[in-house]
């Protein structure tokens, strides 16, 4: 069996080892609505459920909640309703699909309103996390109520199983978009798995000054909640590490636990210092350093064609960050084969694995290509028959990543 598929299937299967020193309020926004099947209802239920085996849920430790979208925003549980993983477990496989519309945005806004709040168990002074499973769809505008979040202070994670504006959706999830929003089949969601539990983990884990949402001209400043605005303030020092007299400083009142860094350099180390005074006691400085990303480039997205159809670009975004695949195409369909194709290609991959398989079903195949290669024929296929055609690319570094695309045969013998 190949890597990949080992570590898929163990994603699947483990019983992970529980995650220490994480504090975090989880949010997850679940498209409960009518736009959705039972079938792909199901399966993000565990998809939820194999992300958060491995936290250890309590008030000193990980919280989390659901709200499902629908006609009117409804919520499944309170931060504070289950403490334990077996718990959380439970409630999760007992949850049932509301159906009606798909008010995103009034989801959103209840979120702000009324569930990072004490009477819904959330918390002061711990990260908060918000991770949004949608099919790409909805019937009212989230993007007011989505930077409202942000500004909060929250973190957004954007796992789109449908066909959704790209450019939207990026612009809705935290930046860089690249490491908060993912595209993938409701079926393949076990893939990214393990990446979208560390990038959490990276979030709630720091109990310290840090860095998240770093581009190239900016970034985002977290800490822990040291004073109030009756204790004190922070004072806040930044330069380039290469050039100390560029020192800027800002002053933030005692109650912020974060701040927007931008019109930064790019490519460039930032060292930062966060003085906490306070009016009753000594709290020593907390430092960091920072290195903001190299230039601009493209990222296009396209998803494989239906029958008769040609390619769709969902669009294109400014990343920071050659990563690959960011595309994947398909091709030169007959009945009993076609071309898969990706890019970029870049030198830190040493290899792609293609994994392919008839939907609806459980039975695939691998084919490995070498990491200098951007397409390989995926042949002896079933004739007018939808596949489900994952490329991930695995890097010199150890690392992978996978992207997913439909594609039919033709009709045929």
């Amino acid at each position: 069996m190949s890597k990949f598929t080992a570590t898929r299937l163990l994603w699947q299967r483990l019983d992970w080892p529980f995650i220490p020193d994480s504090e975090g309020d989880l949010l997850f926004l679940l498209d409960s609505s009518g736009s959705v099947s039972f079938y792909e209802f199901s399966r993000v239920k565990e998809f939820i459920r194999g992300l958060l085996r491995p936290f250890t849920f309590g008030p000193s430790d990980v919280q989390t909640s659901i709200i499902h979208i629908s006609t009117v925003p409804t919520i499944e549980f309170p931060f504070d309703r289950y403490l334990s993983s077996g718990a959380v477990q439970q409630a999760i496989r007992d949850m049932q699909q509301l159906m009606g519309d798909t008010n995103t945005g009034k989801a959103l806004s209840f979120a702000k309103e009324k569930f990072f709040t004490d009477e819904a168990g959330a918390r002061v002074e711990v990260p908060k996390v918000l991770v949004w499973v949608t099919d790409g769809f909805s019937t009212d505008d989230i993007s007011q109520p989505m930077q409202l979040l942000k500004d909060m202070g929250v973190t957004v994670f954007i796992i789109s199983t449908g066909r959704g504006n790209y450019l939207e959706l990026s612009a809705a999830a935290s930046q860089p978009p690249e490491k908060h929003l993912y595209f993938v089949d409701v079926d393949d969601l076990p893939i990214i798995t393990k990446e979208l539990r560390d990038a959490i983990i990276d979030v709630i884990r720091a109990k310290r000054l840090r860095a998240v949402e770093i581009t190239s001209s900016s970034f985002r400043l977290t800490w822990p909640r040291l004073l109030s605005s009756d204790t004190g303030y922070y004072v806040l020092e930044y330069a380039p590490a290469d050039n100390p007299r560029r020192k800027l400083v800002k002053q933030v009142s005692g109650d912020h636990t974060g701040l927007f860094l931008s019109d930064l350099l790019p490519d460039t180390t930032y060292e930062v210092v966060l003085i906490p005074e306070s009016n009753e006691h000594y709290i020593p400085p907390q430092t960091t350093r920072v290195t903001t990303l190299a230039g601009k480039t493209m990222t296009y997205v396209t998803v494989a064609p239906g029958k008769g159809q040609g390619p769709m670009v969902l669009g294109a975004i400014e990343t920071h960050e050659e990563i690959s695949p960011t595309r994947v195409l398909i091709s030169e369909s007959k009945p009993h084969s076609f071309r898969v194709s990706w890019a970029p290609t870049p030198d830190s991959v040493r290899s792609y694995q293609v994994l392919y398989g008839p939907l609806p079903g459980n039975s695939a195949k691998l084919l490995e290509v070498d990491g200098a290669h951007n397409s390989t024929v995926v042949e002896n296929l079933a004739p007018n028959t939808t596949y489900l055609v994952t490329v991930a690319a695995i890097y010199k570094s150890g690392k992978e990543k996978a992207l997913s695309a439909k594609a039919c045969t033709q009709e045929g013998e």
